[in-house]
């Protein structure tokens, strides 16, 4: 029976999160959707609390579900041990706008469009190195930024 329960309300979640709104303060998942009374601190803890003890904030995140946001760029240990390998080759294709380790990057970021990702990133160029010293995190960050 919980089983039947705990699918109907999982069921009902996820055909619900194209018309779900985020509360602020607990965030999207599976507490914001079915409680959506947020008017005092114990609602929230009750949305809050149900999102955590289900565990379903991280999928929506992930999926795209619950009420979340899906992030357009899987940022990932990948592509920033990439990054790191290619710092000044990734600067050079980046300021002319193609190469071979703008288009690596695109994939191990999950980008469909891989040339308006370039594109992007050229136009971009120096938001992304901000500085002669931009470390990998900072390029990552910027280029998540640019283009997700």
């Amino acid at each position: 029976m919980k089983k039947v329960l705990i699918s109907i309300a999982a069921i009902a979640a996820l055909s619900t999160a194209g018309f779900a709104t985020v509360n602020s303060q607990t965030g999207c998942g599976l507490g914001s959707q079915i409680i959506h009374d947020d008017s005092s601190a114990v609602m929230l803890a009750l949305q809050a609390t149900t999102n955590g003890t289900l565990g379903n904030q991280t999928f929506g995140v992930t999926s795209g579900t619950s009420g979340c946001k899906k992030s357009k760029l899987v940022l990932n240990e990948r592509a920033a041990e990439f990054v790191a390998s290619n710092m000044d080759q990734l600067s050079r294709e980046i300021a002319i706008g193609h190469g071979e380790s703008v288009s690596t990057l695109a994939e191990l970021l999950n980008v469909q469009d891989k040339a308006a990702f370039a594109s992007a990133l050229q136009a971009n160029y120096n938001a992304i190195y901000s500085s002669d010293k931009a470390d990998m995190a900072t390029v990552l960050d910027n280029v998540s930024t640019i283009a997700g």
